[in-house]
């Protein structure tokens, strides 16, 4: 080979190692075989659940109580499928976005239900939501169609699952559906987003979810691969150096950029997220996508919970809720002034990281503590007081 073709051909396995997202050598491979129900719930935490339920055991009984008198566990709910759902900026336009979503966190209530209970009218109802949808669905539009597809593709395939594996009726429209979200919904998820973290977040949890429930192990292996990346760019930690890590499709390669993109924030500390500076709602979408895709992660075999991603998370949980908690905040951080709301989603984490692994985790503790029982934030995230509250399973 000529020197020439050499260095070309050097050159170009650099430029290929550098843009592969980081941690690609470290990603979990898919497991020989799926554990199903196995995504962000097991079968032993949903018995565990219904145990607790069934003897009148709080904060379990609490929390169901709270899901069965909400609008999702209506047994008259009509659904409301589109072939095409169209969202724009803050769903604006809405033509079917909350529909969608709302419908999606509907089934997953039903199943849960359906689980506890052994009333076969809360899976036929989950069936019927899932059988319109995927009889009718056919894409998303506009410029939030890719965090769209996340959001409801993170609940489908959590009430499929436990339908499908713990329910003994028939669901002749099992095959229908898995078509859908091969179809509709892995495709654009699958993709990932360089706007801002918690849509990417987002996106692979609804990737490892549908992965899960296809069997799917090299889009798994995938989603895992560009989450990991994602978690390591979103939640600072001071070991990273003076600048947040950065997913090389974003070329951020200077310091301007990255504050930029860190909403302004230029003193960087353990536990700061990509969107702390933003505001804790979105900064909440993508913890609780953190949470949900490592316990689909451990429930598949893959523990990463003691990995940097567990680390990050748990740094991450205990940073915003100490001011989600009042406290004082100071002039170095988002410029003196926070948005508060975080939202219902600190329970997957602190049960992995404090009851499993005995982590003192005192400020998420606190706030998880005078959440219950959570509810819904009625986009992706749904009654995790019941599912993962004080669950060691």
């Amino acid at each position: 080979m000529r020197r020439t073709g050499l260095l070309a051909t050097v050159a170009a396995l650099v430029l290929t190692v550098l843009a592969a997202p980081a941690h690609s050598a470290a990603a979990p491979a898919a497991p020989a075989a799926f554990v199903h129900p196995g995504v962000a719930v097991s079968q032993p935490q949903l018995d565990l659940a219904r145990s607790k339920v069934l003897a009148g055991a709080q904060p379990w009984k609490g929390a169901y109580d709270r899901m069965t008198a909400s609008p999702y566990a209506d047994l008259n709910r009509t659904p409301r499928p589109r072939a095409t759902v169209e969202c724009g900026p803050y769903s604006d336009p809405n033509l079917g976005c909350t529909d969608e979503r709302e419908d999606a966190i509907a089934a997953y209530t039903d199943a849960l239900a359906w689980y506890v209970t052994r009333d076969a009218r809360y899976a036929q109802k989950a069936i019927q939501i899932m059988d319109a949808w995927s009889a009718t669905i056919t894409s998303h539009t506009n410029s939030n169609a890719p965090l769209q597809t996340g959001w409801a593709g993170s609940s489908w395939p959590k009430a499929a699952e436990i339908i499908k594996y713990t329910y003994t009726g028939n669901w002749a429209g099992a095959g229908r559906f898995a078509t859908m979200l091969r179809n509709v919904y892995l495709p654009v998820v699958l993709k990932g987003s360089n706007s801002n973290g918690n849509w990417e977040l987002t996106m692979m949890e609804a990737a490892v979810g549908i992965s899960v429930f296809l069997d799917d192990k090299a889009s798994y292996d995938t989603a895992m691969t560009r989450f990991r990346a994602r978690v390591a760019a979103y939640v600072y930690l001071a070991s990273d150096g003076d600048l947040p890590k950065t997913v090389p499709s974003q070329n951020l390669n200077t310091r301007d950029k990255i504050v930029s993109y860190w909403q302004g924030q230029s003193t960087f500390v353990t536990g700061l997220t990509q969107e702390t500076c933003r505001d804790f709602v979105h900064t909440g979408y993508g913890i609780s996508a953190i949470s949900h895709v490592a316990e689909t992660s451990r429930i598949q075999g893959q523990d990463l919970y003691g990995t940097d991603v567990g680390e990050r998370l748990r740094q991450a949980l205990g940073f915003q809720s100490r001011y989600q908690l009042g406290a004082a905040v100071p002039g170095w951080l988002c410029g003196g002034s926070l948005k508060l709301g975080l939202g219902p989603v600190t329970e997957v984490g602190y049960n992995a990281l404090h009851n499993r692994l005995g982590i003192a985790m005192t400020n998420t503790q606190a706030l998880t503590l005078a959440n219950r029982p959570a509810g819904s934030n009625n986009l992706f995230v749904a009654w995790e007081t019941l599912t993962h509250g004080d669950n060691p399973a």
